[in-house]
């Protein structure tokens, strides 16, 4: 029976500390408990199961349950030229990019090249390579043509917590990207709903205005006729006067909403109109009783736990850094003095061994590095929790809301109602002399406050709506009864 050579015995070594790679310093990932859970919403009927993140996951086009080509529109136009949004994507490439350098690890490294050289060697050099007698020089050529192979041995599982804690970075970058759009979408949605609120509040000042300017024309007439008096006249222009300058106010409001507008789709703020519409569609109702999955899909809840799991990861690459580094090094090729003899089969040299580096001494820094990842890691578990609370908050308000301003506008709907019956009567007492103009001018103020808070609380309901739907991560669909 044969011995085994030194090359058979190396080959069993390096197959024994491929078998001893298998384990992996520092804690495996598991998720902690995200924090004290209700069992539903505030009037939901649905209840809650534990969250696998997904926020990765198509939000659809929600803003179009909304019915609004125009803002469709707007949104397409967001999708495509937003450079806030071009950043976060190229930040999700860099981190791809960041994975694969640290997946490269697992693999050997290998290299190829060629070089030239003309040397001299001191004579006064103890050795020389050419085998020229101390004391004498030598000049010489080298040509070689190496080839390098070195690969660590992840006996401690360093390079594999790395690419761990990289592939989670990754797909944290993946939900930054998700929320950035779903902030960016909602942004639009709520500019564009202020802005078509304000456009109704402009047509009912300018409404207002005209009506007001025929009672001040009436009340002059009638104060020429020695009907009124000059009190009528000075209230009847107040009145006038004081509608006409809230118009500028509005318009000035609009026009920033334009310009952010313009900031939002990627356009110049001089050269990007919107044409003035008011508002003319009812929000949609989203029931209260939705499902837990949706806030699975919040993408900054999946980005923090994605996070938390990287944190985890980074822990075991601080302890793999107390134990010793195997490095294997190979390297063969041609070597030879005479470029016409380089490629000749007895030019070929070779060499192969391991390398390893053990820390005997770092000054604090292992452990340091080590107190490090664990702390960061707490921080992505109180922040994840944190992000899980600022949720169920968001959402409970925004149901709220929806809730409430429903009933708010019912009520001051009814409220316009009667403030215009009252402003026909008063009108008509006027004109029968039966009561004087402060009546009329009265009236006139409590029914366009009244008309301006309604066209206001139908935008505030819109703003709700997105609102809500942002809070929820996207779209959303009403669960099927099973």
């Amino acid at each position: 029976m044969k011995r085994p050579t030194s090359i058979t015995k190396l080959g069993l070594s390096l197959a024994a500390w491929t078998l001893m790679a298998g384990c992996a310093v520092g804690p495996d990932y598991h998720r902690p408990e995200a924090t004290t859970i209700p069992p539903a919403y505030a009037n939901a009927t649905n209840g809650w199961k534990v969250a696998q993140p997904q926020g990765q996951l198509s939000k659809g086009n929600w803003w179009e349950v909304f019915g609004d080509p125009e803002l469709s529109g707007l949104e397409s136009q967001a999708a495509a030229a937003n450079q806030q949004l071009k950043v976060a994507v190229a930040q999700f490439a860099e981190a791809r990019a960041t994975m694969d350098v640290a997946r490269a690890g697992l693999f050997p490294n290998v290299g190829g090249g060629f070089s030239a050289t003309r040397q001299r060697v001191s004579p006064n050099a103890p050795l020389t390579t050419t085998g020229q007698p101390i004391g004498q020089p030598s000049t010489f050529n080298d040509f070689t043509v190496p080839l390098d192979l070195s690969y660590e041995v992840d006996l401690w599982g360093r390079v594999r917590r790395s690419v761990e804690s990289a592939r989670a970075q990754a797909r944290a970058s993946a939900d930054d990207l998700e929320a950035i759009k779903l902030t960016i979408q909602a942004e639009v949605a709520l500019d564009y709903f202020t802005l078509r609120a304000l456009d109704s509040e402009q047509a009912v000042l300018r409404s207002s205005v005209k009506v007001f300017n025929t009672s001040y024309d009436l009340t002059v007439d009638r104060r020429n006729g020695g009907v009124a008096t000059d009190l009528d006249v000075a209230e009847a222009k107040t009145v006038l006067k004081t509608t006409q300058a809230q118009i500028p106010a509005v318009a000035l409001q609009r026009a920033q909403l334009e310009h952010a507008l313009a900031l939002l789709v990627g356009q110049p703020a001089a050269t990007f109109r919107i044409p003035e519409r008011s508002l003319s569609a009812a929000p949609p109702l989203i029931a209260s009783g939705l499902p837990s999955e949706l806030l699975e899909r919040r993408p900054d809840i999946s980005a923090a736990e994605r996070r938390m799991a990287s944190a985890n990861a980074g822990i075991g690459v601080a302890k793999a850094a107390f134990f010793p580094t195997v490095q294997l090094n190979g390297l063969t090729g041609l070597e030879s003095v005479n470029a016409g003899t380089l490629f000749n089969w007895s030019s070929r040299m070779w060499a192969v061994g391991p390398n390893l580096t053990l820390p005997i001494f770092e000054g604090g820094r292992l452990r340091a590095g080590l107190r490090l990842a664990k702390a960061t890691y707490e921080e992505m578990v109180a922040s994840y929790r944190q992000s899980v609370l600022t949720a169920f908050s968001e959402v409970e308000d925004n149901l709220a809301a929806q809730s409430f301003l429903a009933s708010q506008y019912d009520a001051q709907s009814d409220a316009l109602i009667a403030a215009r019956k009252q402003l026909e009567i008063a009108n008509n007492r006027y004109r029968d002399g039966l009561a004087t103009y402060l009546d009329v001018a009265t009236a006139e103020s409590t029914e366009l406050n009244i008309e301006f808070s309604t066209v206001q609380l139908r935008g505030q309901q819109l703003v709700a709506s997105v609102t809500l739907v942002k809070s929820l991560g996207g779209g959303w669909q009403e669960s099927k009864q099973q």
